[in-house]
């Protein structure tokens, strides 16, 4: 890659971000297709966020990630909120050709679901009723799951996040429950996601959300923890003999998606890919 005085810079924002996986994924694929296009990744504590757009759009930045802590206070400084991201109320992608506000979290899940199994007309288990939770949750009732059942350790925040669904018009059969419950709710499961950071580096030994001994072999098993790449959930949903998706996936989708909206051009995903599996030390 050669920087030059004409190189479209487009990046991250959060706090922190010096470990994120996003620079050398992007980077591969702008360098793959002879695009004179350079991502970087910016530290931005949350009191510098406003300035930090404002200044972007005068610099001429051709679009952003947005990662924690940044994504809903974001919202407020842009000029238009993308329909389903609205819905979200959590941005992680500006194209500032229009100021214009994302989601791709939720696609990237999606579509790395669907790589395995078409979500329609499925009943769906989903874990955690956060940020992850509420962009999946959403795609998933728009890609048109049969049902979404919605188990936290808070009951009232999960019960919040499906009365937000329902509301939403995309899907009819949403509720909610304690995750301490999860075992009752697999056998009628197809597809189980785990929004949740449990097991997730460096807390690699946790207890999954889930144990072999709940699952059986036509579920779809979707973690969106990618570090490790092989998650206890994951371990438990081998074992099962369970379909595993891991949360590599998501993250390669949602850039691939985010790629689409700066550029106008298909990500190379598998550039994508093979960037991401390097930087993670995965075959």
């Amino acid at each position: 890659m050669k920087i030059k005085g004409s190189t479209n810079i487009v990046g991250l924002i959060g706090h922190p971000v010096e470990h994120s996986f996003s620079p050398p994924m992007h980077n591969a694929a702008f360098d793959k297709l002879g695009m004179d296009y350079a991502y970087v990744a910016f530290d931005v504590k949350p009191h510098d966020l406003q300035s930090a757009v404002e200044g972007a759009k005068a610099l001429n930045i051709k679009g952003f990630n947005v990662t924690i802590p940044h994504k809903i206070e974001v919202m407020q400084f842009l000029d238009e909120i993308d329909e389903i991201a609205a819905l979200i109320g959590a941005v992680n992608t500006i194209d500032f050709e229009d100021l214009k506000g994302y989601n791709t979290d939720g696609i990237g899940a999606v579509r790395a679901i669907e790589e395995v199994t078409s979500i329609k007309n499925k009943n769906v288990v989903v874990a955690g009723a956060g940020g992850a939770s509420r962009a999946i949750s959403f795609y998933l009732a728009k890609y048109g799951a049969e049902s979404i059942t919605l188990l936290n350790r808070n009951v009232e925040k999960a019960q919040n996040l499906a009365n937000d669904i329902s509301s939403s018009d995309l899907i009819g059969d949403v509720k909610a429950d304690s995750v301490s419950a999860i075992s009752s709710y697999l056998d009628s499961t197809d597809i189980l996601v785990d929004t949740t950071p449990i097991g997730m580096h460096p807390n690699i030994n946790d207890k999954p959300v889930a144990v072999a001994e709940d699952m059986h072999e036509d579920m779809v098993v979707f973690d969106a923890v990618y570090n490790p790449n092989d998650t206890v959930l994951i371990k438990e949903a081998i074992k099962a003999g369970s379909k595993p998706v891991y949360g590599i996936k998501m993250l390669l989708y949602q850039g691939a998606e985010s790629f689409k909206i700066w550029t106008g051009m298909d990500a190379p995903v598998d550039v994508m890919e093979k960037a991401l599996k390097d930087t993670l030390n995965l075959e």
